[in-house]
């Protein structure tokens, strides 16, 4: 035994980075040095007026943490909204945007330093944020969803370098909507509005339903779904040999009477099958 310990705490970590910083160094290395520059100093006064700390800046990311998950996130938003207002970045010059990502987890402490999975997690949600978003960690969201005026989309488990796949979402900054229900990844107004108006035709677009009709059977239990998506095959080669002669409803009902008996009999009360004392 050392006395060398490793210290440890729970903490919220917070990570941005600047979306395609290489391409706006090689187009303008003093331009941009100088945006960077304002940028981190708008992003270090808002983290300290949430309370929090800036860890580490190298090259054009930062790292802080906040004792409070709610603070972490408030600040992320502010600080996208910060960037977007400022608008001044030279003309005919692609915008400099930030990606952010926000973890709570254990890390271990070196100093002023931290690491550990809950820093290296906060970096691969960035990675994953749109330019000028926020992506957070599904133990962010469980403190956070009911506590802010923002609304979140869930990105399922999204595959991530080094870090076991898990559950993340995407903060809308446009505030709630529908009472703050969480939207599909494609049904996000968020994802709307980058889209831009609607124009005619756009609304049925085949991949927008494919997505939809997707998502909603991931919602669903596997069975129901495996018999749903079977159901919707043979409609469609009933349809395509001929309406005059309908057959589908059959195999259908057989399949739909298996899951519910399926279900049924697993969800039957478990005092049934235990003899009384």
């Amino acid at each position: 035994m050392t006395d060398d310990k490793v210290k440890r705490r729970l903490t919220t970590v917070l990570c941005a980075d600047v979306h395609g910083y290489s391409r706006l160094m090689e187009a303008d290395e003093t331009g941009t040095l100088e945006t960077l520059r304002r940028y981190r100093t708008a992003i270090a006064g808002l983290v300290e007026r949430h309370d929090g700390r800036i860890v580490n800046t190298w090259g054009d990311a930062v790292i802080a943490e906040f004792a409070s998950v709610v603070e972490a996130v408030q600040c992320a938003v502010e600080i996208q909204q910060e960037i977007s207002n400022q608008d001044s970045d030279p003309p005919h010059t692609p915008p400099m945007r930030f990606r952010i990502g926000i973890n709570l987890g254990d890390v271990m402490v070196d100093g002023s330093d931290i690491y550990g999975d809950g820093v290296n997690i906060a970096s691969r949600l960035q990675e994953l944020a749109d330019p000028g978003g926020v992506v957070i960690s599904s133990s962010v969201y469980d403190q956070v969803h009911n506590k802010l005026s923002v609304g979140f989309d869930c990105l399922g488990q999204r595959p991530m370098k080094n870090v076991a796949p898990m559950t993340s979402y995407r903060v809308t900054m446009s505030g709630r909507t529908d009472q703050g229900r969480s939207f599909a990844v494609d049904e996000s107004p968020t994802r709307r509005e980058e889209a831009g108006p609607l124009r005619i035709g756009d609304r049925h677009e085949p991949s927008s339903w494919m997505h939809v009709v997707s998502d909603g059977l991931a919602r669903l239990p596997r069975p129901v779904a495996a018999a749903l998506t079977v159901s919707a095959f043979l409609l469609l080669i009933n349809v395509f040999t001929g309406m005059h002669k309908i057959w589908f409803h059959w195999p259908v009902a057989a399949l739909l009477f298996g899951v519910v008996l399926r279900t049924a009999l697993r969800h039957r009360p478990q005092s049934d099958s235990k003899g009384e004392r």
